[in-house]
């Protein structure tokens, strides 16, 4: 076992599932009046408030990205909860001074603040990955993915329920109010041990990549993550166009494209944590090649519906084939290198991910463009079954690591 194992585990990993729900509801929460508000901040025009809107939302994943790792490796030399505490609070006052933007480069500015100062629940992914018993380290991440994941259901909805009642301005200050929440939640009940011995190690090497040992499995799992979020994006910026072709009555394409985004994330959620525990039980990488080879084999009929409900049903089934995915590359991960950098190589891994949710909306957007909607799923089909024969063959991963 891990000596970083925490006697706090459990309730850490409760505290960071409610921490996670909260700050991820937060981001969410605004995605349905984004495009209202930047209107309001002056952007005119159907085309140029779409194109800031986009750009708007993407900002943070783009700051995120960048910095991950070094908040990652910070983590290493000084802990993980002083990262959940830094994050949460970042993100509270970000997000309550984008309530008092007065135009659209305040807002934009504030975004790619979040990016930077945010990060909780990659900063609590870390923590829970290196602070639970190796046996049960899958099974706890798939927890807290579901709390991410009920988050990105939740958030949507209530963001379109909430400004009407109390303004746009107001929404963004009651978000920031859970997110200081979580801020003091963290704080007082968050316990981390063993840090001193760890960090001095950390300051005593400067390569965390030379002390490696599985680099191979790393680089897979990098991949892999990265491989994920571009299926996941590529297709749902365009679920919307597609709809409207499967169905007759245009009025009802958002509210169709909705529950397909929903029906993906429920999906998952209702399958992160018992995929998590099987994995924990079989082996991590005989759930990553049979999630990337099941969702292939899901992408290909879904080119060819002919009707919204079936579109509905099969992403409901790829989200629960990919709802333990994140997991498990995190504990492949975390079990393939030495405690002290265990931290900085989780925060690359998160790197790769936000690089393929930029990546896989580009893809998807380029695709759909010119050649149609049905290439980019059969497409990214063909994407999931290369990375599947890419784990299966890595003979440490074929050896059940």
């Amino acid at each position: 076992m891990s000596s970083l194992i925490n006697e706090h585990w459990q309730r850490n990993l409760v505290v960071c599932l409610v921490g996670s729900f909260t700050t991820q509801f937060s981001m969410m929460l605004i995605l349905p009046f984004l495009s209202i508000y930047v209107e309001e901040l002056g952007v005119q025009g159907q085309a140029a408030i779409s194109q800031w809107s986009g750009i708007i939302y993407g900002a943070t994943f783009v700051t995120a990205g960048l910095v991950a790792p070094l908040w990652g490796y910070l983590g290493d030399r000084y802990g993980r909860k002083p990262m959940l505490l830094r994050a949460s609070l970042g993100l509270g006052i970000t997000m309550s001074l984008m309530g008092l933007s007065t135009n659209i480069w305040h807002l934009l500015g504030l975004r790619l603040l979040a990016g930077v100062a945010g990060g909780y629940v990659s900063g609590a992914m870390i923590l829970v990955a290196v602070q639970t018993p190796r046996e049960r380290s899958a099974w706890a991440l798939g927890v807290l993915s579901s709390g991410v994941m009920t988050a990105n259901i939740i958030g949507p909805l209530a963001g379109g329920l909430v400004p009407p009642l109390i303004g746009i301005r107001a929404t963004f200050w009651g978000a920031a109010f859970l997110i200081f929440a979580t801020f003091l939640a963290t704080a007082v009940l968050v316990k981390e041990t063993h840090r001193k011995e760890v960090a001095a190690t950390v300051a005593r090497r400067r390569s965390g990549w030379s002390e490696i040992p599985h680099k191979n499995i790393v680089v897979a799992m990098l991949a892999t993550g990265f491989l994920l979020m571009v299926a996941n994006m590529s297709i749902e910026p365009i679920i919307t166009i597609y709809v409207g072709t499967l169905i007759e009555d245009q009025s009802q394409a958002t509210f169709i494209a909705g529950l397909v985004l929903s029906a993906t994330a429920l999906g998952s959620v209702l399958s992160a944590s018992s995929l998590g525990k099987l994995a924990d039980r079989i082996g991590h990488s005989a759930v990553i090649v049979a999630a990337l080879m099941i969702a292939a084999l899901l992408l290909i009929p879904q080119a060819f519906v002919t009707a919204g409900w079936q579109l509905v049903l099969l992403r409901f089934l790829m989200g629960v084939a990919l709802g333990g995915l994140l997991p498990c590359i995190a504990a492949v991960v975390r079990h393939s290198v030495p405690d002290q950098f265990a931290g900085t190589i989780l925060g690359y891994s998160v790197s790769s991910q936000y690089i393929g949710q930029v990546a896989g909306s580009f893809f998807g957007g380029f695709v759909a463009g010119h050649v149609g909607v049905w290439a980019v799923f059969l497409l990214t089909a063909m994407f999931l079954w290369l990375g599947a024969v890419y784990n299966w063959f890595s003979t440490d991963l074929r050896s059940g690591s």
